[in-house]
């Protein structure tokens, strides 16, 4: 097969066809990606002294990869970022700033955190504390949960939603023309559309559990209202960038380290109709981007569902957790999914393996996902800042020497 460019190589993979090489993906989307910290440890690595590590998700403190690393990587995907990744600051502009280990960073210019009396960093919008990050952390935790004292229907109609900007509108716009018309790399543009996880963060986690299961009515006008939000602004962000973008990013974890968080029974009932509209709106009118579900646990009693919904493509496909066997998901579901993800196990080998156990692994999985297209490259979830540059080095090089060997 003739060379083909990074987004024909990404966009053959995802029809389940096998391209010229294994596609990967090097950070283009917040599970994908490195934390800032380890990001300069493995430029220092590598030797590269220029640029600039620029932390674009205060949430997780990721930073945005760099051309040069990208190259190194080997990377085919880009992110197209929304305008506010985290906490409503915005990247448009950006300022000096350290990290938690005092080397150097860029971070957005509204990231303007307050110390607190325990010394912990919170984020503060409006007078209220949001975010936290507690004293000697990596990440910042919500701390607040604008549903959490609702009861009534009225209680949850007096809350405002938000609504894309028009200010958005025009920055993932001019973004996405830029990088289709002048990168060749495949676009995944990072939209949300939460659910689950939605619910967990406005309302607490124990209080929406709560509700799920002893007033399901309350949860359902919830979520409804939350859904028409969603659909009104997926419209305007596709019509937006929907002709530029390959891949259009949703979330939500569903699954724990041993199960799903909710019954299938309960899935069915409350979530599933809701993320379905979301996806099947992208399915129906823009067949063109395909629907990348990011999903973390233990969800295999649930992947039948998720493909019934609408999904194309599942993240970060986390084989540490009980049922998600690699050789079980490729065979039952491999025909109607495209992994991304699984390229190497974040919670056990690569924080705590050899160097030799790192590359066997990768290997293995490579070969199991790779055959037959449906498959894009890159590890389970984040790079931690603990990470030694050498192991993620080693991820890569072997992902690189590998990538041309599996087809053909």
């Amino acid at each position: 097969m003739a060379e083909l460019t990074s987004r024909e190589r990404v966009r053959t993979a995802l029809n389940h066809e096998e391209p010229d090489i294994v596609p990967i993906d090097f950070g283009a989307m917040r599970s994908t990606g490195i934390n800032a910290i380890a990001y300069n440890r493995l430029k220092e690595y590598l030797g590269i002294k220029g640029g600039h590590t620029k932390v674009y998700d205060i949430f997780q403190q990721l930073a945005e990869p760099e051309e040069e690393i990208m190259k190194i990587m080997g990377a085919d995907v880009i992110q197209l970022h929304r305008y506010e990744p985290a906490f409503g600051i915005n990247i448009a502009e950006w300022k000096p700033g350290k990290l938690m280990d005092g080397s150097d960073c860029l971070y957005p210019k509204d990231f303007n955190p307050v110390v607190n009396e325990k010394g912990d960093l919170d984020i503060v919008k409006d007078g209220i504390a949001i975010a936290r990050m507690p004293k000697g952390g990596y990440y910042f935790d919500v701390i607040h949960h604008p549903y959490a004292e609702v009861r009534t229907m009225d209680d949850i109609d007096k809350i405002p939603v938000p609504e894309i900007t028009d200010e958005e509108l025009e920055f993932v716009e001019k973004t996405a023309k830029d990088l289709y018309e002048n990168t060749d790399y495949a676009i995944l543009g990072s939209f949300g559309g939460n659910i689950l996880e939605q619910g967990q963060t406005d309302w607490g986690y124990e209080r929406f559990f709560m509700e799920m299961a002893l007033n399901p009515d309350l949860v359902h006008y919830y979520l409804e209202r939350l859904t028409q939000a969603y659909l009104r602004d997926l419209e305007k962000y596709l019509n937006a960038v929907g002709k530029y973008i390959d891949v259009i990013q949703f979330g939500d974890d569903l699954g724990t380290q041993e199960n799903t968080q909710i019954s299938l029974t309960m899935y069915r009932e409350i979530i599933k109709p809701y993320q379905s509209r979301q996806y099947q709106y992208v399915r129906n009118n823009y067949p063109n981007v395909k629907v990348f579900l990011h999903s973390c646990g233990s969800i295999y009693d649930l992947i039948p569902d998720l493909i019934d919904a609408g999904v194309e493509i599942l993240n970060p496909v986390q084989l540490s957790a009980r049922k998600m066997d690699p050789v079980k998901l490729k065979k039952e579901f491999g025909k109607h999914l495209t992994f991304w993800g699984g390229g190497i196990n974040t919670q056990t080998t690569l924080t705590f393996g050899t160097i030799e156990e790192i590359r066997r692994e990768v290997e293995e999985l490579m070969h199991i996902f790779a055959p037959g297209g449906g498959f894009v490259f890159t590890q389970v979830h984040n790079i931690q800042a603990n990470i030694e540059p050498e192991k993620v080095v080693e991820v890569y090089k072997t992902a690189n020497s590998l990538r041309d060997k599996i087809y053909g």
